[in-house]
């Protein structure tokens, strides 16, 4: 009996706090589906009288809109292309090589993650303002490559740590170098972890927002995160529903990918949990 109580005490928690994630996202819904004249009526109809496709028409049919959702894309695959590629031969350093310091250095590239990118904004802003990289995506990228590489290294070391040294041996006796090992056996070999790496860091970059906000000036460079935040900044109650339709445009393909390959990630975060 203890044990039941306990089980719904826990499915309980859970639905409250799925209730606290799903009501606002609901909430969006509603006013994505509504006229222009349901919104004024607030909380006062939750569920639309007459719902409407039309305002994702609408969004969807501007151009504009269109080149900031390739932006984002862009920018996410461009930046976790350059995380995973970056630290590959860094987390194979960390699984195979034995060096001093090697645990606590690993516990420090994970520590730092934990620093805000809004920390380090202003320096990043006046150094690539001197290097000519305002306002382009390449820095941007860059800055996102950085911001995961710390992760990905902690991911792909564990991942590359269950792999048999054996047949890196093998390799290695065929005559193959550490770099020719390293493309031709390990990589392949752990080529789920390195996808879950990547599709992880899309993730994440799909919901960056302080990066592309200091370092893109024109609005043809936006990702979809700064120009929500434009349109906001602007909106008013004949344009809600209009905006409640472009945040969940913008929502749906982090949700799809997630939704898709969330086994695949849960078993890269808590293999590298374990193995950490």
């Amino acid at each position: 009996m203890t044990g039941r109580w306990g089980d719904i005490a826990t499915y309980a928690a859970l639905a409250l706090v799925a209730l606290f994630f799903l009501g606002p996202l609901a909430w969006l819904v509603s006013l994505a589906l509504r006229t222009p004249a349901e919104v004024y009526q607030g909380a006062a109809a939750f569920i639309p009288a007459h719902p409407t496709g039309a305002n994702f028409v609408q969004i969807l049919s501007d151009a504009a809109f269109g080149q900031y959702l390739w932006n984002g894309v862009k920018l996410s695959v461009g930046g976790a292309s350059v995380a995973t590629l970056c630290a590959a031969p860094a987390a194979w350093a960390f699984a195979r090589l034995d060096f001093a310091g090697r645990a606590g250095l690993l516990w420090a590239i994970l520590a730092v993650q934990m620093i805000s990118p809004l920390v380090i904004l202003i320096p990043l802003y006046r150094y690539f303002d001197a290097l000519g990289l305002l306002d382009s995506h390449a820095a941007v990228i860059a800055v996102y490559g950085a911001i995961g590489i710390p992760l990905t290294v902690w991911l792909l070391s564990a991942a590359f740590a269950r792999i048999p040294r054996e047949l890196e041996e093998a390799a290695r006796l065929d005559g193959h170098s550490r770099l020719e090992t390293l493309v031709l056996i390990t990589l392949p070999l752990a080529a789920p972890a390195l996808a879950a790496a990547f599709v992880l860091n899309v993730v994440m970059n799909w919901g960056q927002f302080l990066v592309p906000f200091v370092l893109l000036g024109s609005e043809k460079s936006w990702p979809i995160s700064v120009a929500i935040y434009r349109f906001a900044g602007s909106t008013s109650a004949s344009t809600t529903q209009l905006l409640a339709a472009a945040c969940l445009i913008a929502l749906l393909p982090a949700i799809a990918v997630f939704l898709a390959l969330q086994k695949l990630l849960t078993r890269a975060l808590t293999g590298g949990a374990l193995k950490g």
